[in-house]
């Protein structure tokens, strides 16, 4: 096909070969235009349908990709604010090295980050994502905006002010969660926890049960399966829920170990609409199985695929 030419070649008894051979030749070249037309004209009409349906957008999803060198180049003339933000950004859009970039600054941005609209925006997109990592960066950077260290000396400060300071409770639970789940004093931490998962206060009891998520450990969640089968409060119920089924830190794993009491109170009677509610809401996020408010439509699906 190099050598081919546009000119026709002289008709005559010895070229009819030739011939042919340019009719078949130029039939090949109409069928690839016609199928590369009717392609194109298929493309547009599936892009429109995605459009449509909200799934296909003129904007990528992320932007491209950005090296790590390029990352320290970028991070190299900004403030600890810009940073952070920077790299919480790279880290939702799961670039290469960001995390390990944000790990290694976080001891050296304690006490020189503000909660600004901008970085309040990616924390709680980091704390919504699906990757325990990129929540684990948002909790450092909470620990950095607090000003508070890693350490057993922060955990006695934290547990002193809840013990004297009721209305730093909340805030106080929170913040020992979060430094038990990044390894410092795990036991206390729970053990702390659990002294105001009965507080009288809801909200007290709230944020203990916030707590007990992010702290993230196995000995969790049955206080957390507790406070949604029997705490008083729907606010409180309803926040173990959403603990056991998808918020805090606790793995894929770690969350099926709750399913077979979750089936418990499916089946109890004596559970209200809403807290049942709760519990199958939670089996879903868990299991992803789709059994609806069936309690023994679950219980069967269980017994074939629990293991």
């Amino acid at each position: 096909m190099d050598s081919y030419s546009p000119q026709p070649p002289a008709v005559g008894p010895d070229n009819r070969g030739i011939t042919r051979k340019l009719i078949l030749v130029i039939l090949l070249f109409c069928l690839v235009g016609l199928w590369t037309i009717r392609a194109h004209a298929v493309r547009a009409a599936v892009d429109r349908m995605e459009s449509m349906l909200g799934r296909k957008s003129d904007v990528p999803a992320t932007p491209p990709a950005v090296s790590t060198v390029d990352l320290e180049a970028k991070l190299a003339p900004m403030t600890a604010q810009g940073q952070a933000e920077l790299l919480l950004s790279e880290a939702l859009n799961h670039r290469p090295g960001a995390l390990e970039l944000l790990a290694a600054r976080t001891d050296a941005w304690r006490g020189n980050l503000q909660e600004t609209p901008r970085l309040t925006q990616l924390l709680q997109a980091a704390w919504n994502s699906s990757d325990l990592q990129v929540r684990g960066a948002s909790l450092e950077l909470q620990l950095d905006i607090n000003d508070i260290r890693k350490d057993t000396e922060s955990v006695s400060t934290l547990e002193q002010r809840v013990a004297e300071e009721p209305e730093a409770r909340p805030w106080a639970l929170w913040m020992l969660g979060i430094l038990g789940n990044r390894g410092v004093e795990p036991i206390g931490v729970l053990r702390e926890e659990l002294n105001y998962v009965n507080d009288p206060d809801d909200q007290t009891r709230a944020w203990a049960v916030e707590g007990l998520a992010t702290l993230g450990t196995n000995e969790a969640i049955d206080p957390l399966l507790d406070a949604l089968r029997n705490d008083p409060s729907a606010t409180v119920r309803e926040r173990a829920a959403c603990g056991l089924a998808e918020a805090g830190m606790f793995t894929r794993e770690q969350r099926r170990t709750a399913v077979p009491r979750l089936l418990d109170f499916a089946e109890d009677p004596a559970l209200d609409p809403g807290t049942r509610n709760w519990v199958f809401r939670a089996l879903q996020d868990i299991t992803g199985a789709g059994k609806g408010s069936d309690a023994q439509a679950w219980r069967k699906w269980w017994q074939q695929h629990g293991q």
